[in-house]
């Protein structure tokens, strides 16, 4: 059963390291996602799972230990997804868990058992949703770690350049998880998340089938857009 979830960004932008000189402009979302894994900490899990979009090579299970890289990104830095179990012979870790393991590497997570999830963001929201049951149910005290982006289009420079739909989409998503709003999420429209390039979406939806009947209140910690993408940091607990 869910007892705890943590909805954090993926940008490789909040590793220091690669934002450089940027560092700074990130760093209230970095203190936002260590509240935020301070909250599933508190919830003593079972198990973790750190659930984040993924590209076809990443998609699937990821064992604790798993390792990743952001050498791609021209700085010398390397993560494991929790404490190593001698080799692990899957493939890197997909930029999402990257992220997740560099955060939970800078809190110190010891907590429980962790593994990772790397989600297509094409997946049918039913198949979401599903997943997220089937993972709920993987231990009586189950953890979240939800990692994804909103809109990439709230600006002329953003990546995805301006949409006037994006601003709208990031404010209904920020309102759901600030409210641990379970119909909310499963109702996100998958086209128009693809067309605003919000990574997050299927991730979201996982987190909606996972929170099924778990009666969990939600709090909005960090929502911002500081380069034309929606940032957004909650806990639900």
């Amino acid at each position: 059963m869910l007892v705890a979830a943590a909805v954090c960004p993926c940008p490789p932008l909040l590793v220091p390291p690669v934002a450089a000189g940027a560092a700074p402009e990130l760093d209230g979302a970095r203190a936002a996602c260590t509240d935020a894994l301070g909250v599933l900490a508190a919830a003593r899990p079972d198990l973790l799972v750190v659930v984040g979009p993924a590209e076809r090579s990443g998609r699937g299970p990821h064992p604790q230990g798993a390792r990743g890289s952001f050498r791609g990104f021209g700085v010398e830095v390397d993560v494991r997804l929790g404490p190593g179990r001698g080799a692990v012979p899957q493939g890197p870790l997909p930029t999402s868990l990257a992220v997740a393991a560099w955060l939970l590497e800078r809190t110190g997570w010891s907590d429980a058992p962790i593994e990772g999830l790397g989600v297509g963001e094409p997946l049918e929201p039913e198949r979401c949703i599903q997943t997220g049951r089937d993972i709920a149910a993987r231990a009586e005290r189950v953890a979240l770690l939800v990692m994804g982006d909103a809109s990439a289009c709230r600006t002329l420079k953003a990546p995805g350049y301006l949409d006037e739909r994006a601003a709208p989409f990031d404010a209904e998503v920020a309102r759901a998880l600030g409210a641990a709003d379970v119909a909310a999420l499963r109702a996100l429209d998958a086209e128009l998340a693809y067309e605003l390039k919000a990574s997050g979406r299927a991730c979201w939806q996982v987190l909606a089938g996972a929170a099924e009947g778990a009666d969990l209140g939600g709090s909005l910690l960090y929502e911002d857009a500081p380069y034309g993408v929606g940032y957004m940091v909650a806990t639900w607990s």
